[in-house]
C-alpha cells in the first residue's frame, strides 16, 4: 500500500502532543502547523490514526491543491477531479469549507459553488447526479481555501473524533473529550499513581484518564467513521488493525476517583464510565470536594474542570478560595492540575501555580494551571517558579 499525505486537524496548544502521537504511532514525515499536524501514511495508518488518536479532531486526505481568486477557478478547480474515482451517483455528499481568504469570504456560497462543479461533472458525464445529504453522506469532502490556495480533501473520519461514542448523557457545557485527553497528557498523567477528578460532571475526564492509563484506543467505542462508505473499504485491514492495537493495552495498578455534589451528575457519570467499558478501573462517589481530603497514600495526580459562568451560580471569589483551602488542608503530595477560563479567579486560590498553559476551552481562553502539593506538610507547601 502506498502512503499519502494526511492532515490532522486538532484544538490550539495540542499540536506537539498531537505530534508525539502521531510519530509513536507510527507516521512519517510529521510536521506542526497551527491547530493541524501533517505527516504521511498508507490506508492501514489511516484506519489507525482514526481508531488510536487521543488529540485529534479529524484525519483529512488530500487530493489536490488548486489555486483561485474568484468563483469560475474555484468551479474549474474542483471539476478538474474525477469524482466518479471516489463515488456514484447513487450515493450522498456533503461539503465542509474552511476560509481564510479575502477572494472568498462566504463559507456556504464556497460549498455551493463546489457542489455544483461535482453534481454538474456527473450531469453532463452520466446522465444522472448524487444527491447532498446534511447527516449521513457517504462521502464528506473538504475544501480548505487560504489566500487563493484550494485544498481539497476527504474527511476520513465523519462526525469530529471527539465524539468517542461512549457519552449519552451530558451535563450543562460538558469538556470536549479531545480536551481532556489533551489536558490529561500535558499533565503528565500516565497511569502510574492514583487519580482523582473532584469535580467529575459527566465523567469525561475520568474516562480519558482510564484509556490513557490502560492505554485504550481513544475512538474503540465509535460506530463508525467515514471511510467505511469509501469504495476502498478494507474491513479486514480495519480489524487487523484494531486487533493490533487492543495487543498494546496495559495494566492499571492504581485507583481513579471521581467525585460530584450533584446526584445527577453522579448518575450520568456512572453512565457513561459504564457505556465506555471502563467501570472496573473508576469509582465515582457523591462528594463535594470541599469537604473531602485524600484518600489514598503516595503521590496523588488530580485534574478537573471547574464549573464556571454560565453554570456557576455562586461567589466566584470564594469558590477559588475553597479550591486553593482544600487543597492546602487536604491534599499533600499532590499535584493538582485544573482548567479556567475566569482567569481572573485564580488569583482566589491562594496559591501559586507551577505551571500555566494557554488553551482555549471552545471559543473562551483559559489556562492549565498546576499546583504542587507537597508530602508531609499539613500546610502543603507549594512551588514558587511561576511561568505563563
Amino acid at each position: 500500500m502506498e502512503n499519502f499525505k494526511m492532515v490532522a486537524k486538532t484544538l490550539f496548544g495540542f499540536e506537539e502532543l498531537l505530534a508525539k502521537e502521531l510519530t509513536q504511532l507510527g507516521a512519517q514525515k510529521v510536521e506542526q502547523g497551527v491547530r493541524v499536524v501533517t505527516f504521511m501514511g498508507d490506508k492501514g495508518f489511516m484506519y489507525k490514526a482514526n481508531l488510536g488518536l487521543r488529540t485529534a479532531l479529524k484525519i483529512l486526505k488530500p487530493i489536490k491543491t488548486f489555486k483561485a481568486v474568484n468563483d469560475v477557478a474555484l468551479y474549474k478547480g474542483i471539476q478538474s477531479i474525477d469524482w466518479s474515482d471516489y463515488f456514484s451517483a447513487h450515493q450522498s455528499f456533503l461539503i465542509d469549507t474552511t476560509l481564510h481568504s479575502d477572494h472568498f469570504n462566504h463559507s456556504q456560497y464556497v460549498a455551493l459553488k463546489s457542489k455544483d462543479a461535482i453534481v454538474d461533472q456527473f450531469r453532463d458525464n452520466q446522465g444522472k447526479r448524487p444527491s447532498v445529504d446534511k447527516d449521513f453522506p457517504d462521502l464528506r469532502i473538504h475544501v480548505h481555501i487560504d489566500r487563493d490556495q484550494v485544498t481539497v480533501s476527504l474527511d476520513t473520519s465523519g462526525e469530529s473524533l471527539h465524539r468517542r461514542g461512549y457519552k449519552t448523557a451530558t451535563n450543562i457545557a460538558p469538556i470536549n473529550e479531545v480536551l481532556a485527553a489533551g489536558m490529561l497528557m500535558l499533565s503528565g498523567w500516565d497511569g502510574t499513581s492514583h487519580f482523582i477528578d473532584p469535580m467529575c460532571g459527566s465523567g469525561t475526564i475520568l474516562a480519558e484518564a482510564a484509556m490513557i492509563a490502560c492505554n485504550i484506543p481513544a475512538n474503540i467505542n465509535r460506530k463508525e467513521f467515514a471511510f467505511e462508505k469509501w469504495n476502498d473499504w478494507d474491513s479486514q485491514l480495519f480489524d487487523n488493525i484494531l486487533e493490533s492495537l487492543l495487543k498494546k493495552t496495559r495494566e492499571f495498578h492504581y485507583s481513579i476517583t471521581g467525585y460530584d455534589k450533584a446526584p445527577s451528575a453522579v448518575s450520568k457519570a456512572k453512565d457513561n464510565i459504564e457505556n465506555a467499558n471502563l467501570a472496573e478501573y473508576i469509582t465515582i462517589k457523591q462528594a463535594n470536594f470541599f469537604e473531602t481530603e485524600k484518600e489514598t497514600d503516595g503521590p496523588l495526580h488530580m485534574v478537573f474542570n471547574p464549573p464556571y459562568g454560565e453554570r456557576l451560580d455562586i461567589d466566584m471569589e470564594r469558590f477559588y478560595r475553597e479550591i486553593g483551602d482544600t487543597l492546602k488542608q487536604g491534599y499533600s503530595d499532590t499535584n493538582a492540575w485544573f482548567i479556567t477560563a475566569n482567569l481572573d479567579a485564580l488569583k482566589f486560590v491562594g496559591l501559586r501555580p507551577s505551571r500555566k498553559i494557554k488553551l482555549f476551552n471552545g471559543k473562551l481562553e483559559a489556562r492549565l494551571v498546576k499546583y504542587e502539593m507537597y508530602a508531609g506538610s499539613k500546610k502543603g507547601k507549594y512551588m514558587n517558579n511561576d511561568e505563563d
